[in-house]
């Protein structure tokens, strides 16, 4: 049951009931954000994925509540989706720290050992 509701493919109209943004603004978003391509079907139709409508949520965040501009939305969709950019959380900048602090008394053993 849950794997069929990861597969669940949407037309663009439910797209657009399910993430509140016009089926217009998608279709404008899917020009611009190379991140959100939905698959199509052999007569054209689009079919969004979960992972498609993730990334509409994504993109309507940054527009409307960080006031971004749509290209900015698209660097930091594709930062995210890349795993570049801002740690997520505080635990990710920890961890994150933690390594460069490894490294760097690596690097300065490796230093006093010459």
């Amino acid at each position: 049951m849950m794997e069929q509701l990861s597969k669940r493919r949407y037309s663009i109209s439910e797209a657009s009931e399910h993430t509140g943004v016009p089926a217009h603004l998608l279709r404008q978003w899917e020009e611009k954000i190379t991140h959100l391509r939905p698959k199509r079907s052999r007569t054209g139709r689009r079919y969004y994925t979960e992972a498609d409508l993730d990334i509409i949520r994504r993109i309507k965040y940054l527009t409307r509540h960080e006031k971004m501009t749509l290209e900015g939305a698209r660097l930091r969709i594709a930062q995210e989706i890349h795993g570049e950019g801002r740690p997520r959380s505080t635990r990710d900048m920890i961890d994150r720290l933690d390594d460069i602090e490894s490294n760097v008394r690596d690097l300065l053993d490796l230093l006093d050992s010459i």
